[in-house]
């Protein structure tokens, strides 16, 4: 490879998961029940979206006191705790939607630069792998050249806007507020539109408190699954139990950790819970979360003891290949399949279904460490930086690479397997160079994306991807040409000493023949000799 190589960075452990959230569906409601959750997630709602104009307004400018003005406004009208949470979702809402303008507006200037640099070169000079060349054509320059006017203009907005602190944030969904003018092609209709808009901003979330009754004084629910919530202030008169509070009918039950929410709630321990609507399925589900101590992680040696997995994410399947503790490929490719087109809840199922079979290869054969990349295409989904390529693009944008690490370290958690994370330069290039044909033979088809987890698995263990480092020229041969003269290039082993065969070295004798001092007597009958042996006559001699 031509060029200077950049340097790699070294493999390490992926931390563990900070926090655990678990969902079930909350079944068995009455309708007096379901109008109760109505009325109070559309009055805390309200106060919500007050809440957080108050915080957009204050912009930079809020501190603490002003924090604490908004939360005792709040509370008479519903309670301190109420309160408490509303203004605390408010901020990390606000905080998200000021992440989300800095990201936007690095992406602006991103493709600034990447214009403005594309328009100062001649028309069809070609780029190098590091900057990209002129524009094909003089249409396209021109069009670039608009553009670009357009970018600039956008970007002095949002430059603007983040210097002042303003930040564009809709309660319920910048995409769900734009799908009220696009109905026929959602295919929905107004009142389901309405339906799912009005219980996007409802706010039914409360924070949890260690020392108080089963973790949880707003939304509680008790180990038998009885759930119950503090009404605010004006809806205090639905109240069916004391200290104004409404026991629900239903019962939940948590079927995933199910056992370790039980202990934190009998310990009292903090649970937060949330209870969301799904109109399109009319239920009611209830989501409970904690944070959990970040356990310390496991040395890279430790859990790479037993070999490693390496997995190389694709577009439609994870190619994973199983590597012994001197990185050499064991067994046969494993190919896992999944389909990311479609809603998020479905690409998001078939992710976690793909992980979940390579967590049971993986704990079927006995390996603690499974190797990814540590993929970041932020930077890689501009469009004026692929052009025209929007099929590539959409592949791109499309390939969850930050959410697949978080998961599998999430998934992987519980079974005692690590997740370890290496520099993805020039994996899938150096694995189809250096893997992809030794490892192919008449009954196992290898596939570039199956040598990439080779190199994955291999840059994680230490191993350097290339299989060997080519010797000096004089090492190749005996100075001045190849050791076997006849041997021709493609002959195996040509760079080799000949090897010893038995017998003489005569074209006129087989290799396999015996060696004897005598010539071999013929079978026939004419050719057996006498027993005297014939002299030839001298010359005759005359008197």
């Amino acid at each position: 490879m031509n060029g200077v190589l950049r340097e790699f960075a070294a493999p390490f452990v992926a931390p563990g998961p900070s926090g655990v959230a678990i969902r079930t569906r909350l079944g068995q409601l009455t309708a007096a029940d379901e109008e109760v959750l109505r009325r109070v997630g559309a009055h805390l709602g309200a106060l919500a979206c007050r809440d957080l104009k108050a915080r957009c307004h204050d912009g930079l400018g809020h501190d603490a006191k002003a924090w604490a003005v908004r939360k005792r406004e709040l509370t008479p009208l519903s309670s301190a705790r109420w309160a408490g949470a509303i203004t605390k979702a408010t901020h990390e809402q606000w905080a998200l939607a000021r992440r989300c303008a800095l990201a936007h507006l690095q992406s602006l200037q991103a493709g600034v630069h990447t214009l403005r640099h594309r328009l100062s070169l001649p028309v069809g000079s070609k780029g190098s792998k590091k900057a990209p060349g002129g524009y094909r054509s003089r249409r396209e320059w021109h069009a670039k050249a608009r553009r670009l006017q357009v970018l600039e203009d956008r970007l002095a907005r949002e430059r603007a806007a983040w210097q002042a602190g303003t930040v564009h944030v809709v309660r319920g969904g910048k995409r769900l507020a734009r799908m009220r003018h696009q109905l026929p092609a959602a295919r929905l209709t107004e009142l389901q539109w309405r339906a799912r808009w009005e219980a996007e901003r409802w706010f039914l979330r409360a924070d949890g408190e260690s020392g108080k009754r089963y973790g949880n004084e707003t939304i509680r629910i008790s180990p038998d699954g009885q759930v119950s919530l503090r009404l605010p202030a004006p809806l205090s008169n639905l109240a069916n139990a004391p200290h104004g509070r409404y026991v629900l009918t239903g019962r939940v039950r948590f079927a995933h950790r199910g056992p370790e929410w039980a202990a934190r709630v009998a310990a009292n321990r903090a649970i937060a819970y949330r209870i969301h609507h799904d109109t399109a399925r009319g239920r009611w589900y209830v989501t409970a979360s904690w944070q959990k101590p970040v356990s310390q992680p496991v040395p890279l040696a430790a859990a790479l003891a037993h070999g490693v997995i390496g997995v190389d994410m694709n577009a439609d399947h994870l190619a994973a290949w199983r590597l012994d503790v001197h990185g050499n490929p064991t067994g046969s490719p494993r190919r896992f399949c999944y389909d990311l087109t479609g809603t998020t809840q479905h690409r998001d199922a078939q992710l976690r279904h793909a992980l979940t079979r390579l967590l049971n290869w993986a704990r079927t054969c006995g390996v603690r460490a499974i190797a990814v990349e540590d993929l970041d295409f932020t930077a890689e989904k501009t469009r004026e930086k692929h052009g025209g390529r929007k099929r590539f693009r959409q592949l791109v944008s499309g390939l969850p690479t930050g959410r697949l690490r978080a998961r599998l370290t999430s998934m992987a958690d519980q079974t005692g397997i690590v997740v370890v994370a290496v520099d993805p330069a020039y994996t899938s290039r150096w694995g189809a160079q250096h893997w992809q044909k030794p490892l192919t033979s008449t009954t196992r088809r290898t596939t570039r994306h199956d040598a990439a987890a080779v190199a994955i698995a291999r840059r994680a263990q230490g191993y350097p991807i290339r299989r060997r480092t080519t010797p000096p020229r004089t090492h190749r041969s005996d100075g001045c040409g190849h050791r076997t003269v006849q041997a021709g290039p493609d002959a195996p082993g040509r760079e080799g000493p000949r090897r010893r065969l038995p017998g003489p070295r005569t074209r006129s004798v087989p290799p396999d023949t015996e060696r004897t001092r005598a010539t071999r007597t013929p079978t026939t009958v004419r050719g057996v000799r006498g027993e005297r042996e014939r002299v030839p006559d001298s010359l005759l001699l005359t008197d």
